[in-house]
């Protein structure tokens, strides 16, 4: 080969790219993928025994990402409970923008509701929440206040606006939203937990919803005049 065909040769050759790929995710992306494999984590295997190299290969990612993103097992704790609880509270604040059925609204509230709180994986977290709470209660405390504590200020905050509109009629929403969620998910969710029966089926979280929304609103729901004096919303 003389020179000239060697320097055509080299510069047809395309230049290499560095060994670095480029990033393919956000770091907002790659979090909620954690989220998600760490939600099935703990959920299989309790917050002791889980594995973060674990949850970082059902992430699909590299365990020093994991924890650039997350730099503690309490911290993915955590994150993934907010995760969870902040997806469920942009729906419920959504749905409070619904229109004036108020007993089609609620259904749907609280079919919301039990998408949260009567998941199975949710019910399994809580069942070893409850056995491990003695060891770590910090995780006692981060669910009940980043997850039932929010759940219920979501529903309060709901049955806020029906009641601003003129629909309901309550004293103490919250106290309203923690009775109603009661009513609802206490006994199948007790009923999984105990090993006594399976989670429910969505036509029979329909069913209860429907139920529960009757039986509630029987008790507050605002006369039907008073209704037709307050108009449109508020």
């Amino acid at each position: 080969m003389n020179r000239n065909d060697k320097v055509q040769t080299e510069q047809s050759v395309p230049e290499r790219r560095g060994r670095g790929r480029p990033q393919l995710r956000s770091d907002d992306e790659t979090r909620a993928l954690i989220y998600e494999a760490a939600r099935r984590e703990f959920s299989e295997r309790g917050f002791a025994a889980a594995s973060i190299a674990d949850v970082a290969c059902r992430a699909g990612v590299s365990t020093k990402t994991l924890y650039r993103l997350i730099p503690t097992k309490l911290a993915l704790f955590e994150g993934m409970v907010t995760d969870r609880v902040d997806r469920f509270v942009s729906i419920v604040n959504l749905g409070a923008c619904d229109g004036r059925n108020v007993a089609a609204a609620l259904e749907i509230a609280l079919q919301t509701c039990a998408e949260l709180i009567l998941d199975a994986e949710v019910i399994a977290l809580q069942r070893i929440i409850l056995a491990e709470s003695d060891k770590f209660p910090d995780i006692a405390e981060t669910f009940y206040e980043k997850a039932m504590r929010r759940t219920i200020a979501a529903l309060a905050s709901w049955l806020g606006v029906q009641q601003r509109r003129g629909r309901i009629v309550l004293d103490d929403t919250e106290a309203a939203a923690g009775m109603l969620l009661g009513m609802f998910v206490f006994k199948p969710q007790r009923d999984v937990m105990f090993g006594h029966k399976p989670v429910l089926t969505r036509s029979e979280i329909e069913a209860r919803a429907k139920a529960c929304a009757a039986l509630f609103l029987s008790g507050c729901a605002a006369p039907a005049d008073q209704i037709k004096m307050q108009g449109g919303d508020a």
